[in-house]
């Protein structure tokens, strides 16, 4: 999910308490803090050999000690990132993550997949990311299933020669 649309989800309910939950039901405990917002800039070089950049905004959440019992509201979330904004330049086309673990998540920079609301509560979908190869991505949608698994197979050319 985007910055932008990340926080226009946000804006769309700012009193509701904002809870971040996996597919399992598992949630980030009350009382977490949002300790900081990063705005990165990937620049890497796939197997292939192939140059790839892109921005990403990187919300870190942490759980005290002694956490409070409630959850932070999009409200005072909002705050914090309108804060940031106006400090670093946050890119809001940028690929927002969550950053955090705890014994029910895995310390992981995690994927946003989506956002519900009812009327007191925004729940944040979060998924763990997964790795693939931008080479062979390349190849399969260039071309067809059979040049995929020759490529892929062990055959004559490997999937990420450029």
């Amino acid at each position: 999910m985007k910055t932008n649309e990340f926080i226009s989800e946000l804006r769309a309910a700012p009193q509701n308490r904002l809870l971040f939950i996996d597919a399992h039901g598992n949630t980030v405990h009350a009382g977490y803090h949002l300790t900081e917002l990063k705005a990165t800039s990937v620049d890497a070089v796939d197997c292939g050999g192939r140059v790839n950049h892109w921005p990403e905004t990187t919300v870190q959440l942490w759980v005290p000690a002694s956490p409070g019992d409630d959850y932070m509201t999009s409200m005072k979330f909002l705050k914090i990132f309108d804060k940031v904004r106006g400090l670093i330049p946050l890119k809001l086309r940028a690929e927002i993550r969550v950053e955090y673990g705890d014994e029910n998540f895995f310390p992981s920079t995690y994927h946003v997949r989506s956002i519900t609301r009812d009327q007191n509560m925004t729940r944040v979908l979060l998924v763990p990311p997964q790795t693939t190869c931008k080479a062979r991505d390349r190849r399969v949608a260039a071309s067809s299933a059979t040049d995929l698994e020759s490529c892929c197979a062990p055959a004559t050319q490997s999937c990420c020669a450029p």
